[in-house]
């Protein structure tokens, strides 16, 4: 049933975008995000989704797999989409496509439902070849480099760090425990593939309650272990490996900056995400 969700799960492989250090590829996620809403229209988001190509090419990590991630919000992706079909506010200069009561469909609002749902499918995508190519630890300990500063107004980095790190640990681990139920479940005849949304709701809670049982299980007894090893927070802690920064985190860098500028040159040069109507329908 979850098979396919592959957000927080690591990928091991050797690639230059796995060698780079932690805290370069947060910094560069947070540049591809601005990026992809600075987009304001789709050559904007075709350049992003060049980045994004040649990003999975140089971490080595199988298309299908980085794509499978979308799974886990499709529903939102879709849901969002569709409100903003059928309820965008905005003037139109055409006439409208359907209206009805307070529904009304035009082109525009067919323009910005693509346009939010590709947005948000790239949002995912990039921050899934993250977690694909960089470990729980890893990021952990980038994070924590990250926001050192803050540790100066008494504010919690290393716990927070930790609470992130644990979190993308559980997610695969949750994952699997979800499938274990399911497939419990329907031994004991449940039926989760047939009928509407709401039968298909009903028919989770049988799922969700062990669920939530095995899941603070699991919280008792990784805090019992944690205890056991006496863990009392960053106080004191040194690290096994240092972070550097290297000559890949230069070029990373470089690379997301000439993509912004990109963006920036498509938006001043070529309008925004209603232009293209211009182009292909005649007023």
């Amino acid at each position: 049933m979850l098979n396919d969700v592959t957000f927080g799960q690591y990928y091991p492989t050797r690639s230059f975008v796995h060698n780079m250090d932690p805290r370069a590829k947060l910094i560069l996620v947070i540049a591809y995000i601005v990026a992809i809403f600075l987009a304001d229209n789709f050559f904007g988001l075709a350049a992003v989704i060049l980045f994004l190509l040649v990003t999975v090419a140089f971490a080595r990590v199988p298309l299908g797999r980085v794509l499978r991630s979308v799974k886990m919000i499709l529903f939102l992706v879709i849901f969002t989409a569709v409100l903003n079909l059928l309820f965008y506010g905005g003037e139109s200069a055409y006439e409208p496509l359907v209206q009805w009561w307070i529904i009304t469909i035009t082109y525009e609002s067919i323009v910005n439902m693509l346009f939010l749902a590709l947005r948000l499918t790239l949002l995912i995508l990039g921050t899934s070849v993250l977690t694909l190519t960089t470990t729980p630890v890893a990021l952990t300990d980038g994070l924590e480099s990250l926001l050192k500063p803050l540790k100066y107004i008494k504010f919690p980095v290393h716990e927070l760090a930790l609470i992130m790190s644990i979190a993308l640990r559980f997610i695969p681990t949750l994952m699997d425990e979800t499938n274990r139920i399911v497939a419990a479940q329907k031994a004991r005849g449940a039926d989760f593939d047939t009928g509407g949304i709401v039968k298909r709701a009903k028919a989770m809670v049988p799922v969700l309650i062990p669920l939530l049982v095995s899941a603070f299980r699991r919280a008792e007894e990784l805090g019992d272990a944690m205890d056991a090893r006496c863990y009392s927070g960053a106080k004191g802690r040194t690290k096994y490996k240092k972070l550097r920064f290297t000559w890949r985190d230069l070029v990373g860098v470089l690379a997301v900056a000439a993509l912004i500028t990109g963006v920036v040159l498509l938006n001043v040069y070529l309008g925004g995400k209603f232009e293209i109507l211009s182009w292909i329908i005649p007023q």
